[in-house]
């Protein structure tokens, strides 16, 4: 059975039409989908440039390569662990921003 069984017709002129359209094609979400975020108060965002998905699965490569470095040093023990993790920490803060700044929709006021 379907989650969203109630069906809502409404009508629009050719400009709000037209305007919903280009809103929704910039966002990359279907107008079903556009809509359902501007009913839970979120306000989409344009969808991101081809390349941020390559620039973030480079980032996420070097994040695990240094995830690993990291596993390995610390059964060793030949690495200032602290410095380590603080900088890893900053890593992720770091992709965690830049996916909220790009990707994620945001608080309408």
């Amino acid at each position: 059975m379907r989650k969203r069984n109630v069906a809502i017709l409404f009508r629009l002129n050719r400009k709000e039409a037209e305007t919903l359209d280009k809103k929704v094609k910039k966002s990359g979400l279907s107008r079903e989908a556009y809509l359902r975020h501007l009913i839970n108060g979120v306000v989409p965002r344009d969808a991101p440039p081809p390349d941020y998905y390559s620039m973030m699965r480079e980032l996420h490569k070097i994040g695990n390569n240094l995830n690993q470095i990291a596993q390995k040093a610390h059964t060793l023990n030949v690495i200032d662990v602290q410095r380590y993790d603080k900088d890893m920490r900053k890593f992720k803060e770091t992709v965690r921003l830049i996916t909220e700044a790009v990707i994620l929709p945001e608080q309408r006021e």
